[in-house]
C-alpha cells in the first residue's frame, strides 16, 4: 500500500487563504506523501477550472507525487435543481476535468438523501436504489471510455451503511465502478468499522484512513467540535492514530481482501493541520508495516 493524502486534510488552510492546491502538492510532498487526493478543483489565479486543473496536473509532475484520485460531490436522487439527468452529465463532465488533471479513478456521492423537505417523496433506500445504481451505471459507463474508474464512498449519512453501499455496487454490476472505503465514516452511521471495512475491502478502489473520538450519546454533549451519528452518538475528528478507529485491524481486512492501492489520509480535526499530517502519516506508514 501508498500513502496519500486527500487536500481537504488542508481545508483549513485553503479556507483561510493561507495556501492554495498548488501549495497542498508542495506540502504533500515534502510531509512524505505517495499520493494526493484533489477534492474539486479551486483556482486562485482566475484560471478556468479546466486550465487550473491542467496546471495542477503539471505541477504534481514537475514535483514527482502521484495524483492518486479526484472527489466530488453528487446526489443522484435530487440532482442539479431537481433534474436527475442534468446531475448526471454534470458528473460526467467532472470526469472530463478527472481526464485533464490526470486522475484515473473518481469518487463521487450517490446521494444525501432525503430530509424533512422532500421524505415523502422517497422513503428507503431500496425504494431509490434502482434510481441511484442507474446513474452511478452511466456515470462509470461514459468514464470507462476515458481508462478512468469511479467510485462511491460510504458517505452522508443516507449512503453510509456498508450494506447499503454493497448493494449499490452489486445493483450497478459493472467492473468499472466500485467503493472508497473510508474506515472512520462507517461510525457516522454507528456501525463498527472492522465489521463494515471486512464487508468493503473486496469491491474497495480507493481507502481512506480518518479516525474519530467517539463518545456515547448517553452523556452530556461534549460540546464543540463534536458531531452527532445518526444514532446520537458523538464524534470528533482527530489525528489518524489518536482516535477511537480501529485502523491497523481495519487496514488488515483491506490487505487480506488483496487491496494493494492507496491509503489517503482525510484529516478533520481541531488540531493545527501540518503537525495532524506529520504525525498522521507516521503513523499510517508503521500501521501499514504492521498490519
Amino acid at each position: 500500500m501508498k500513502v496519500s493524502v486527500s487536500t481537504y486534510s488542508f481545508q483549513k488552510m485553503l479556507d483561510s487563504g493561507e495556501i492554495t492546491q498548488f501549495g497542498c502538492i508542495e506540502k504533500a510532498k515534502e510531509l512524505g506523501f505517495d499520493g494526493i487526493e484533489f477534492v474539486n478543483i479551486i483556482p486562485h489565479d482566475g484560471s478556468s477550472i479546466e486550465e487550473y486543473a491542467k496546471k495542477l496536473g503539471e505541477e504534481c509532475v514537475r514535483v514527482g507525487i502521484h495524483i492518486s484520485n479526484y472527489t466530488v460531490g453528487a446526489d443522484f436522487l435530487f440532482g442539479s435543481n431537481g433534474d436527475v439527468n442534468a446531475e448526471i452529465d454534470r458528473v460526467k463532465a467532472e470526469i472530463d476535468i478527472a481526464e485533464i488533471l490526470g486522475s484515473t479513478s473518481v469518487r463521487h456521492d450517490a446521494t444525501r438523501g432525503y430530509d424533512q423537505a422532500n421524505h415523502s417523496k422517497f422513503r428507503g433506500f431500496d425504494e431509490v436504489l434502482p434510481i441511484l445504481a442507474d446513474a452511478c451505471r452511466k456515470v462509470t459507463e461514459y468514464a470507462k471510455t476515458k481508462g478512468i474508474k469511479t467510485m462511491v464512498e460510504n458517505h452522508g449519512f443516507f449512503s453510509q451503511d456498508s450494506d447499503r453501499v454493497e448493494k449499490l455496487i452489486n445493483a450497478v454490476a459493472n467492473d468499472n465502478f466500485g467503493w472508497l472505503c473510508d474506515m472512520g465514516n462507517f461510525l457516522c452511521a454507528d456501525e463498527n468499522p472492522v465489521t463494515a471495512i471486512g464487508r468493503g475491502a473486496p469491491y474497495a478502489f480507493y481507502a481512506h484512513a480518518k479516525d474519530f473520538y467517539t463518545k456515547s450519546g448517553m452523556l452530556p454533549s461534549p460540546g464543540n467540535g463534536y458531531f452527532k451519528t445518526r444514532g446520537g452518538n458523538y464524534l470528533k475528528g482527530t489525528i489518524v492514530g489518536h482516535g477511537d478507529v480501529p485502523i491497523v485491524q481495519c487496514l488488515s481486512a483491506l490487505k487480506w481482501a488483496g487491496y494493494d492501492g492507496y491509503v489517503a489520509i482525510e484529516f478533520e480535526g481541531m488540531e493545527e493541520t501540518i503537525t495532524a499530517l506529520t504525525t498522521g502519516v507516521a503513523n499510517l506508514k508503521r500501521y501499514i508495516e504492521q498490519a
